[in-house]
């Protein structure tokens, strides 16, 4: 055998035919694995990954997107939510008349209960078109299409988050939608009601002002208290993104609970469309109660995290009780002593 067959193997008949020479160590370890005398070889070992997030990696389910590229997803996202809300727009116009009815009640009540004609008046040839045909559909689609909207907005953030929390999808639109929606239920048949009748209220007796409301005066004063009432809902939503986004944490919001109460106040001082102190009440403490509902929603995805549960029976057994001697308490007061809130003061009579 001569230094070539040792380089490239030998041609021996008796060996069975060409056999190649083993290579070297130096091929061997940059491979990254060895010859074993049985032929079986150790495969190339994977790459480690970075520990860290909610999946064990850093970068596990992200996607890696240019500023342009997020421009362009925004743009898209905008887009798909302009087409539901324009479906239901669409939608809403066979149902104009029926819409209608049900967003001048407020103004029919208040005037009725004042001693008033319950009409609305038009000083502008386009007014009523305006109102009756463009902007009160309008409206309404926004509230229907929310559902679609917010998914648009999770479609969007969800890019950004681990796999886990992208399970958060169903939860999260129908939650937001819903609290969108219930802001504005709470809006139509509470703080716009008495806020409506306490304004209109307010030139009666000796001032002797009789109130002239025209459809656009009102209907702008219902889309304001509506749309703001219930983008103001969303709040435990978003205390909820900013906890999984790790912006905040459940035990920095409590510690802060002062400063949340006194924005909230603020806040409903502005939003109610009266100035006393009972239709700002009557707004700032369910958005009170929704601000600690969203801390509770964000301290149960901490405890998620670190493999803790909530003692939910411990607290049931506490809840329910105080639960059923308030129900009965409030039932006892409208049915035995005839108490009920009225939009004037003292705000509550017999």
């Amino acid at each position: 055998m001569n230094s070539s067959d040792e380089q490239t193997g030998t041609n021996d008949p008796l060996a069975g035919g060409v056999s190649q020479a083993a290579p070297s160590s130096t091929a061997v370890e940059v491979a990254g694995f060895s010859r074993r005398p049985g032929g079986g070889g150790k495969q190339p070992p994977a790459p480690p990954t970075s520990g860290g997030g909610d999946d064990g990696g850093d970068d596990d389910g992200m996607l890696r997107m240019s500023f342009l590229e997020h421009l362009e997803e925004l743009r898209s996202r905008i887009i798909k939510a302009l087409m539901g809300i324009a479906v239901a727009f669409v939608g809403s116009i066979f149902f104009t008349g029926p819409l209608w009815k049900i967003i001048k009640a407020p103004a029919k009540t208040a005037l009725e209960t004042l001693g008033y004609k319950p009409t609305l008046v038009a000083i502008d040839p386009m007014e009523q078109f305006n109102i009756i045909w463009f902007k009160l559909p309008v409206v309404c689609a926004i509230f229907i299409a929310s559902p679609w909207v917010f998914y648009q907005i999770w479609a969007f953030i969800s890019p950004g988050l681990y796999r886990r929390e992208r399970r958060w999808a169903a939860p999260f639109v129908l939650s937001s939608a819903g609290l969108f929606i219930l802001g504005g239920c709470f809006a139509y048949f509470v703080a716009f009601r008495f806020g409506l009748t306490f304004l209109l209220g307010i030139g009666q007796g000796d001032m002797d002002v009789v109130p002239m409301i025209t459809i656009t005066h009102y209907f702008d004063l219902f889309v304001d208290v509506m749309l703001g009432i219930g983008a103001v809902f969303e709040l435990p939503v978003l205390i909820f993104l900013l906890i999984m986004l790790r912006i905040v944490t459940p035990k920095f919001l409590v510690a802060h609970s002062r400063y949340a109460i006194l924005g909230i106040f603020i806040l409903a001082a502005i939003v109610t469309p009266t100035p006393d102190v009972f239709n700002m009440m009557l707004f700032a403490m369910p958005m009170c109660l929704l601000f600690y509902v969203g801390v509770f929603a964000g301290y149960l995805l901490v405890l998620r995290r670190e493999n803790r549960r909530f003692p939910w029976k411990k607290t049931m057994t506490i809840v329910i009780p105080v639960l059923l001697i308030l129900g009965v308490a409030l039932y006892l007061a409208i049915t035995r002593f005839g108490i009920k809130l009225v939009p004037h003061a003292p705000f509550i009579s017999r």
